[in-house]
């Protein structure tokens, strides 16, 4: 397997990580931040370290993805860019990740889709990480969420 094979990916992911750290240390107020700080620094650095080992191939990864596998990460790859990109501006944060998280487990759940039961299924994981989304990062963090989180 080619070294590029490995290290463009990690490149690019790398990258991101250093924008999204960038992004949380240029923003205001500094101590509603301090948390996406924390994880960003996080996510840098394993982003470097992948890329770093991507480079040197120390990673034991020996195949690529296939194209089959790629048109099954496609859809929710979608439907997450459309969340990350509009849809947290124009719902708000929870209202979007309300929608979000319910069209990714009805997309990807096997079960079938007429049957009032899975709906239900559906419905209560989607209340219940969303409730624990909010316990985590609001009421135990702390955590300075976004404007309009419920609704615009």
């Amino acid at each position: 397997m080619n070294r590029l094979e490995h290290a463009i990916p990690a490149g690019v992911i790398m990258l991101v990580g250093l924008w999204v750290a960038w992004i949380s240390f240029t923003q205001n107020p500094a101590e509603a931040f301090l948390f996406p700080r924390l994880i960003s620094m996080i996510f840098l650095t394993l982003s470097i370290w992948t890329f770093v080992a991507a480079w040197v191939k120390t990673s034991e990864v020996n195949a690529t993805i296939s194209a089959t596998t790629w048109m099954n990460i496609l859809p929710g790859l979608i439907i997450g860019a459309i969340c990350v990109f509009w849809m947290g501006k124009a719902f708000g944060f929870y209202t979007a990740s309300i929608i979000t998280v319910f069209t990714l487990i009805s997309y990807y759940d096997p079960a079938p889709h007429r049957q009032i039961s899975s709906w239900i299924k559906r419905i209560l994981i989607t209340a219940g990480f969303i409730a624990v989304m909010y316990l985590l990062f609001a009421m135990l963090l702390g955590v300075f969420t976004p404007r309009e989180t419920l609704f615009r």
